[in-house]
């Protein structure tokens, strides 16, 4: 393909996507609750409902069903058993599996609902998948691997605790994302930064400790 093609096709896909201000705050809300999916998959789709059954948040037309009585009561039902789950030793971990797909088609869904109406549907999937997507994995997997690491550290037993600072980070995350969402956008930025120092550190310093162990060995 020549540069001018590519050029061309790139425009096409551009001109499909309306670069104003109510755009770029509607990816930051469907991102940031993305974000929140890879902590809790149904804390952020409970939290989206709710604005949009008072009327703070509005819909695509396809969307609708977010809105309805149902689909918050079944957002409210999922929520409390995902939130129960992860304080029973045996579960949270197959909970860490099963729940790492799930954020991503969350995080997909709710992004695709944020940012609807200003995209044509090719670009609004794309950009979901992508965006949306991405931040649910990108954050559900570090979010594992803290878990690991705790569990690696004290056995197991800060897990409630990890619990506890995720549900609170996915509760807050996704009221930011539908009130404020240029301060989400940040905060989700900082988690990422934060959690990615905290892993280097770990793995540099397993990695410092085994060293002079090697070298001892006969």
């Amino acid at each position: 393909m020549s540069s001018g093609e590519s050029g061309g096709a790139v425009e096409s896909l551009l001109s499909h996507w309306n670069f104003d201000l109510d755009t770029v705050i509607s990816l930051m809300l469907g991102i940031s609750l993305s974000a929140a999916c890879g902590f809790r998959v149904f804390v952020p789709l409970l939290v989206m409902s709710a604005a949009a059954v008072i009327g703070h948040v509005d819909l695509p037309t396809e969307f609708d069903w977010i809105e309805t009585n149902h689909a918050l009561i079944l957002f409210a039902a999922a929520s409390i058993l995902e939130v129960g789950g992860y304080y029973i030793p045996w579960l949270d971990h197959a909970l860490d599996v099963l729940s790492t797909p799930a954020a991503i088609l969350a995080g997909t869904l709710v992004t695709a609902a944020a940012t609807g109406s200003d995209m044509s549907p090719l670009v609004q999937w794309t950009t979901a998948l992508l965006a949306g997507g991405g931040a649910a994995g990108l954050t559900k997997g570090m979010s594992n691997i803290m878990r690991v690491i705790s569990t690696a550290i004290s056995g197991g037993l800060t897990n409630p605790v990890i619990a506890t600072i995720e549900l609170i980070a996915a509760v807050v995350l996704a009221l930011l994302a539908v009130t404020v969402p240029v301060v989400a956008i940040v905060l989700v930025i900082g988690l990422w930064i934060f959690a990615i120092q905290r892993i280097r550190r770990f793995f540099v310093r397993n990695r410092s400790e085994s060293q002079p162990a090697e070298g001892i060995a006969p």
